[in-house]
C-alpha cells in the first residue's frame, strides 16, 4: 500500500487547484480514499466521479483541474479498489452490487453532500446507475462514460462485439481466476506487464508523465487483496456481460433525472445502448454522444473534448 501511496502522490502533485486527499471513515469501519479538488467552491452542485474496474482516483488526473475550475470535484476509490478498504463482499450479484451502492451512499452522507452531478466510467457507470435507481433525489444529472454492464447478453454469437486483444489475452491467461490475478502473480514484473498489455496508457498520460508512473499506479492499485475485483467477478458472466444487465432496470430511475451517455467512437463497449436507454425512458432527458478518436478510456483518450463536454453538462445544472 505504501508504494501505491507514493506513486499516487507523484500523480496528485500535478494538480494546480487546491485539493484535499484523505480517508473518509464509514460507520461500518470501512474507509474510502477520497480526493476533493477546489473544496472552497461551494456555490454550485459538486461533481462526483466514479472510476472503472481496476482504476482509482489517479486516473482522473487529466480531468481534475479543468472540471474543478468552477465547482468542487470529489473523486474516490471505490470500496475494494485503490487505497480504499478491501472487505469481503457478498457472493451473489445483487448483494455485491448493493454493497458498492450502499458504500457510495454512506460516503455521500458522511461527506455531507446534499446532491451531486454523478459521473461514472465503465463499472463506475454501472454502479452510478444502480445508485441513481435507489437514491434519485441525490442526483442532479447522471453522466455515464462508456458504461459497462448495460446490454443483455445476445443469444446469437454473431451479435457479440469482439473485445480488444488485450482483454482476450488476459481472459485466456486467467480462465476461472480473478481478472487481474496475473498482475499479482507477476510480482515486481507487474508494472512491466501493465506496460506490455496496455502501452496505450503510457501514451494517454504522456503530457504529464514521460516515465512509467501510470503503469506503476495501475499495478499497485491491483496488486493487493482482490476484494472489489472478486465482487466484480460475482457481478459478471464473462468479461463483457453483467449478470443483472442495467438495460432491464434503467426505467426504474425517476423520470426527472437527466442522463447523458458519452462513448468513445472506437470503444469495445456496445454504443447502441444509448439509443436503447432513450427507448426505455421516452418521457425523460436522455442524450447520447460519441467522442471521435477515443476508445474505452474516453476521459484519457480525448481529455480536452471530454472535459469540455462534461463542463457543459455541469453548467446546465447550475
Amino acid at each position: 500500500m505504501s508504494q501505491l501511496k507514493n506513486v499516487e502522490a507523484r500523480i496528485l502533485q500535478c494538480l494546480q487547484n487546491n485539493f484535499l486527499a484523505r480517508y473518509v471513515s464509514l460507520p461500518n469501519q470501512n474507509k474510502i480514499w477520497t480526493v476533493t479538488v477546489s473544496p472552497e467552491l461551494r456555490d454550485r452542485t459538486p461533481l462526483v466521479m466514479v472510476h472503472g474496474f481496476g482504476g482509482g482516483v489517479g486516473l482522473w488526473i487529466l480531468n481534475m483541474d479543468s472540471l474543478s475550475a468552477r465547482r468542487t470535484l470529489h473523486t474516490f476509490d471505490l470500496l475494494g479498489f485503490g487505497r480504499s478498504s478491501r472487505p469481503a463482499f457478498p457472493r451473489d450479484p445483487e448483494g455485491a452490487e448493493d454493497e458498492f451502492v450502499t458504500s457510495i451512499e454512506t460516503w455521500r452522507e458522511t461527506m455531507g453532500i446534499p446532491s451531486m452531478i454523478l459521473l461514472g466510467h465503465s463499472l463506475g457507470g454501472f454502479l452510478a446507475t444502480s445508485y441513481s435507481i435507489k437514491y434519485p433525489e441525490r442526483v442532479k444529472h447522471l453522466i455515464l462514460v462508456d458504461p459497462w454492464g448495460f446490454p443483455l447478453r445476445p443469444t446469437d454469437p454473431n451479435e457479440i462485439r469482439a473485445p480488444p486483444t488485450w482483454v482476450k489475452a488476459v481472459a485466456s491467461v486467467l480462465g476461472r481466476s480473478n481478472p487481474l490475478a496475473v498482475l499479482r502473480v507477476a510480482g515486481p514484473w507487474g508494472p512491466g506487464l501493465v506496460q506490455r498489455f496496455r502501452p496505450d496508457f503510457k501514451r494517454k498520460f504522456a503530457d504529464f508523465f514521460e516515465d512509467d508512473t501510470i503503469s506503476e499506479y495501475i499495478y499497485h492499485c491491483n496488486a493487493q487483496n482482490p476484494s472489489g475485483e472478486t465482487a466484480f467477478k460475482t457481478m459478471m458472466e464473462s468479461f463483457g456481460w453483467a449478470r443483472r444487465p442495467m438495460l432491464e432496470r434503467i426505467h426504474l430511475i425517476r423520470k426527472d433525472v437527466p442522463i447523458t451517455m458519452i462513448y468513445g467512437a472506437n470503444t469495445w463497449i456496445d454504443t447502441s445502448t444509448g439509443k436503447k436507454v432513450k427507448l426505455q425512458r421516452p418521457d425523460s432527458y436522455v442524450r447520447d454522444m460519441e467522442i471521435e478518436g477515443a476508445s474505452h478510456h474516453v476521459y484519457a483518450d480525448q481529455p480536452h473534448i471530454f472535459n469540455a463536454v462534461v463542463e457543459e453538462i455541469c453548467d446546465s445544472v447550475d
